[in-house]
């Protein structure tokens, strides 16, 4: 039986891996650090709420827990796209500043895998465009000839309310 790529690395180098969720927004990847994800659901109707932003599509009830769903497409000002059967839910775990629990359900287009990714192979964001946009990634990673945008979910999500 062969060793997977983690028993390969050495105490030391497998402290400086970190596992990303990565996924895909208009056929673009993202990466999302496993220790935030709570659970990936299928897509499912999604209560509107009035009075919200257009990027909040509305609530869901999670097993009696009440969560916002937020659509990461309309956030990232890209095209809105009907869901398919690859459209789903990830459902984040995150803490505001005040050091309360924040649950919310991202939609996106397709889940990919966990990846490990050393953290000497994660780049700095590009010093280009707003500064609120470079304040959202935590830096860009390749794999498998794709780069990986992995995102500071906290400050995409809760905005001034992250930890």
């Amino acid at each position: 039986m062969q060793p997977t790529a983690t028993e390969n690395v050495t105490a030391t180098e497998r402290r400086a891996l970190q596992k990303f969720l990565t996924f895909v927004l208009d056929n673009e990847h993202y990466g999302v650090e496993v220790m935030k994800i709570r659970e990936i659901i299928r897509m499912q109707k999604i209560t509107p709420v009035p009075q919200m932003p257009p990027h909040v599509k509305g609530v869901i009830n999670l097993r009696g827990k009440i969560i916002p769903v937020m659509d990461l497409r309309l956030r990232f000002d890209l095209v809105a796209k009907d869901a398919d059967d690859n459209t789903c839910i990830v459902v984040v775990n995150l803490v505001r500043n005040d050091g309360s629990n924040a649950l919310t359900g991202l939609v996106v287009d397709n889940v990919e895998e966990v990846l490990n990714i050393n953290t000497a192979e994660i780049e700095d964001a590009p010093e280009v465009g707003t500064h609120a946009a470079g304040e959202c990634i935590l830096g860009l990673a390749k794999t498998k000839n794709t780069v990986i945008t992995l995102l500071a979910i906290e400050r995409v999500v809760l905005g001034e309310d992250a930890a």
